[in-house]
């Protein structure tokens, strides 16, 4: 009998709670991402060793014991540190699920979801709390209503316990933000740089120096990034892989194989389940 590979991610899902996923990683030693961002409100444990943590422009070294955070859209990555052991948990929430949330705990209903300040925390009872969280979930014994009400309870605690304050407000660049829904929007398609200044109406030069400012990627990556969640969504409702490498725009299943790899460590496969 082979052993396990402690490499390798083991995600777990639930039809009954789409609005969350779990991960975990045992030895993180092999485990290396590219900065990515995702669409949905990420956090996570890690459970032993160290590692580096890098969010936006800055970088952490964390340890067992250390509750990590991203808002959506946040870039980040987390990395072997000099080859020490290290493991984790993930919890990965749908976006409105969690403003709902924020919404019935009194957060200003006419507003979106309430980004956090933080990145990371040593709060010990979050991070007790993750881990009770994570076992509950995958409990196979567990009843879907349970899972759901130990889900609220976590996401109450966060909430109260770190208490988001709005973000102090900043001119917003609508060209740019054009230019990120256009990518959005036609992310799946064989953009050009050119395309997407035209629909912008921006330079490239301002484009490309003025997106990664804002965003913590040049458009190229965020093209990429983009593809990849596409693809990751497209993975979770049981599409065959080659398929979805054509249909996310990617050359073929190989180099959709490699990119997913870099942005969620885990093979398409891997995460398909």
């Amino acid at each position: 009998m082979s052993l396990p590979d402690l490499a390798a991610p083991r995600f777990w899902r639930d039809p009954r709670l789409p609005f969350i996923e779990a991960r975990t990683i045992d030895d993180g030693r092999k485990v290396c991402y590219t900065r990515h961002a995702h669409d949905h409100f990420s956090i996570g444990a890690i459970t032993a060793g160290q590692s580096l943590y890098l969010h936006g422009t800055d970088t952490f070294q964390v340890h067992s014991g250390t509750v990590v955070l991203m808002n959506p859209g946040d870039v980040h990555a987390c990395n072997p540190l000099d080859d020490q052991p290290w493991s984790y948990h993930m919890l990965y929430i749908d976006t409105p699920w969690l403003t709902d949330l924020q919404h019935q705990l009194g957060f200003a209903s006419h507003l979106g979801f309430r980004r956090f300040d933080a990145t990371h925390t040593a709060d010990p009872l979050l991070f007790a709390g993750l881990l009770e969280l994570y076992a509950v979930l995958i409990d196979e014994h567990a009843a879907a209503r349970h899972k759901h009400s130990a889900v609220v309870r976590f996401f109450t605690a966060v909430q109260t316990r770190l208490n988001p304050a709005a973000l102090p407000a900043r001119e917003v660049n609508h060209k740019l933000e054009r230019a990120a829904e256009y990518i959005r929007e036609h992310c799946t398609e064989a953009l050009k740089l050119e395309t997407i200044c035209q629909a912008a109406q921006l330079s490239p030069s301002y484009l490309i120096r003025a997106f990664k400012q804002a965003y913590g990627m040049t458009p190229h990556a965020f093209l990429i990034n983009q593809r990849v969640q596409f693809a990751r969504n497209q993975l979770r409702s049981g599409q065959l892989i080659a398929d979805v490498a054509l249909a996310a725009g990617f050359a073929d299943q190989a180099h959709l194989q490699r990119t997913f790899k870099q942005h969620l460590a885990a093979t398409p496969g891997q995460y398909r389940g």
